[in-house]
């Protein structure tokens, strides 16, 4: 059984390559930990992991089994997991990426089978912390906003620390501000995107995009 230190606390700005190694660890291992992203901040794991799941649910006091978003680092990795259907769905999802904007992507058939999912939201976050672990992972990571279930997201480290420390293995914050707001998410599982939340990247905008490619 793993011995887990609960409540570890790390500045991603003063300590960054403690800071990767440590959250890749903590992913290999099954644990869950707070970190920043281009949006707000997350709860972190490896959604292949379903204990690791069902403890995010657990700490967020919310029913399992709805499926999280996840971050990858480039589109080679996503194309592991995914259905691509046309050229022009890759073409877009180059144009769009990295950005605050997650996308709901047909599942292949093996992947589909270990999440017992069809789709599944990913994105490919404009972060360097993001970024750095996601490619030294080469898989997906969790991430789903750091609040109990029908609560606003918590932005402020203070505060994450005060609320989850106990519950989670560390939390990594940054004394940069956050941009307080979450991903837009638009459904790309047919053939053309569907708005299912407008954050910062406004849907008029992503649609142009997309007839453009």
């Amino acid at each position: 059984m793993i011995d887990i230190k609960y409540g570890e606390k790390i500045n991603i700005d003063t300590d960054f390559e403690t800071a990767i190694r440590k959250a890749k660890k903590l992913f290999l291992e099954g644990s869950v930990f707070v970190y920043p992203t281009d949006t707000i901040y997350g709860f972190g794991a490896n959604p292949f992991n379903e204990e690791a799941v069902k403890r995010i649910d657990e700490i967020k006091r919310r029913p399992h089994g709805k499926m999280y978003i996840m971050l990858i680092n480039s589109i080679e990795v996503l194309t592991k997991y995914i259905e691509i259907k046309s050229e022009k769905h890759l073409d877009f999802l180059l144009s769009i990426w990295p950005n605050p904007v997650s996308v709901v992507l047909p599942l292949n058939s093996k992947t589909s089978e270990i999440l017992k999912e069809d789709t599944a939201a990913f994105r490919i976050p404009n972060h360097r912390f993001c970024q750095r672990l996601t490619g030294e992972l080469e898989m997906p990571l969790i991430s789903t906003s750091v609040n109990r279930s029908s609560n606003p997201p918590m932005v402020e480290p203070n505060l994450i620390i005060d609320e989850f420390a106990s519950e989670v293995s560390t939390i990594f914050y940054t004394d940069k501000k956050c941009f307080y707001e979450a991903s837009t998410l638009i459904d790309l599982s047919d053939s053309v995107p569907v708005l299912l939340r407008e954050g910062k990247i406004k849907f008029n905008d992503l649609m142009d995009k997309f007839e453009k490619c």
